[in-house]
């Protein structure tokens, strides 16, 4: 069965599998511990942290482990900013870094500090120059991911750095996408990164902080990790995921893999819009990781099309909101300005088979179908047809104030879409059929209590080249008005 979802965990690497082995029996004793079997674990410990700090490009006694790459981030927001507590109080990061940087801002508000989040281009990336326009006397230090979890967007960390490094502000990367295919650029202050998204095992993180960044650990400490990631080493799952890391950057033919599942990504990104209508690819084309694709599906629902892939033997990821309990959209998609309905990720492992991408190739575009065939959507060529839950309740309303400056004109809201109580996408379907019957220059309003409707309406808008008017307050979730162009 085909594993396309490496961006959340890679299969155990057998130069990690091996190692864990191997140390099983020789760093089960207390590294701290003087007699024999404790030097033994000191040992195999050490040459896994100057293994590790080698690979991240930073010095050994910079890098400590941490039981998840989640801990390592927030143990190095908090750090950081504790630190520089006289500098300032303020956290700048952008709006598509990892949940884990989003929570501690969150955390960082909640004790007293101030947040700013920084925009991205529709690609997922940020612009250097919105970074530099942030960057105050009162910042205390800047996150940035050094590539998207999402989408793949490579982000210009290198530039970032230099414009902290000019302001005097430290610069955390969360490297867990990226560090796999070598060290991050540039002159970042902290590093956080996570083994099992590169085929170490799971429940290891590690934390680099450079020499002259100002630190002070958060909490209980102990003597472990310099004191900043306290309890007992995982000695054999520490050596497993040094050893993987390690054999990634040094090994043979790293190089030409990479290569290789650009070209099937490559491959992926091409094929899939020419083969399934109503598809757009996400993510920046070329300033990107080299195994991972996103494209989102109009008129699909998103848990639906993964249960199919999975039923059909892929394993794929999604942050479509149709496939998260909370029904609320992926907060990247969401920063990004594109679809989130119908999404899915694709994330390559090391010595993924060509032959799984061409039968993934060949069964999307069924799959897809038959999605959006028991949601009633119309097939290709067709001029109506039934929308899933039964045709959109649309009726003239007796008039409707287009969104705009208040006091402005009221004006017929032509066709009302009732959606409310409708999740993903079925308020976008019943639009698509809606926007038919009205003529050029007439307007449809989508009323819809659906999160994802703010998301989708307008992403809709600009797939469809029709004109997105707006959005305004209702009784119940909101009213989102189209107008049809010719």
């Amino acid at each position: 069965m085909p594993y396309f979802d490496a961006a959340s965990a890679a299969p155990l690497h057998p130069v990690a599998r091996e190692a864990l082995l191997a140390s099983l029996d020789e760093g089960w004793a207390d590294p701290a511990r003087l007699y024999r079997e404790g030097r033994r674990g000191r040992l195999l410990l050490d040459a896994a942290r100057e293994a590790a700090a080698e690979a991240v490009g930073c010095r050994p006694d910079e890098l400590v482990f941490t039981p998840s790459g989640t801990q390592a981030v927030h143990t190095g927001v908090s750090g950081a900013l504790a630190a520089r507590r006289r500098a300032g109080r303020r956290l700048l990061y952008s709006a598509v870094e990892h949940s884990a940087v989003l929570h501690a801002a969150e955390a960082h508000e909640a004790a007293g500090g101030s947040r700013t989040e920084l925009p991205v281009d529709r690609t997922g990336r940020l612009r250097a120059e919105e970074a530099a326009a942030a960057l105050g006397p009162d910042t205390a230090l800047v996150c940035l991911q050094s590539a998207n979890h999402e989408v793949g967007t490579e982000q210009p960390v290198a530039e970032v750095a230099a414009l902290c490094q000019e302001a005097g502000v430290p610069l955390l990367v969360d490297a867990a996408q990226s560090l796999p295919w070598g060290p991050v650029p540039g002159g970042w202050s902290l590093l956080a990164a996570s083994a099992h998204k590169w085929g170490g095992p799971p429940g290891v993180g590690l934390l680099a902080v450079r020499k002259g960044t100002r630190f002070a650990p958060q909490g209980p400490r102990d003597e472990r990790e310099a004191g900043r990631s306290p309890g007992f080493e995982n000695i054999p799952a520490i050596v497993a995921a040094a050893a993987s890391l390690r054999a990634l950057h040094t090994g043979p033919g790293t190089a030409d893999e990479a290569a290789r599942l650009r070209r099937l990504v490559d491959r992926i990104r091409t094929r899939v819009p020419e083969l399934v209508p109503d598809v757009e690819v996400v993510g920046d084309p070329e300033r990107r990781l080299p195994h991972l694709v996103t494209f989102s599906c109009l008129y699909v629902d998103g848990e639906a099309l993964l249960h199919e892939l999975d039923r059909a033997g892929f394993s794929v990821s999604s942050g479509s909101s149709c496939t998260s309990s909370t029904l609320t959209p992926s907060h990247v998609l969401r920063a990004m300005g594109v679809l989130s309905e119908g999404n899915v990720r694709i994330s390559l492992p090391y010595g993924t088979d060509e032959a799984d991408v061409e039968r993934f190739l060949e069964v999307l575009p069924e799959v897809v179908r038959s999605v959006r065939d028991r949601l009633g959507v119309p097939a290709a060529g067709r001029e109506t047809a039934a929308t899933a839950g039964g045709a959109a309740e649309a009726a003239p309303a007796a008039a409707a104030e287009e969104p705009g400056e208040p006091g402005a004109a009221a004006e017929p809201a032509g066709l009302v879409v009732d959606s409310l109580g409708k999740r993903c996408p079925i308020p976008v379907i019943e639009l698509a059929k809606a926007i038919r019957e009205v003529p050029a220059g007439g307007l449809v309003t989508v009323l819809s209590d659906d999160e994802a409707a703010r998301q989708d309406i307008p992403a809709w808008c600009s797939m469809r080249d029709q004109e997105y008017v707006g959005e305004r307050p209702a009784e119940r979730g909101a009213a989102y008005v189209v107008r049809r162009r010719a």
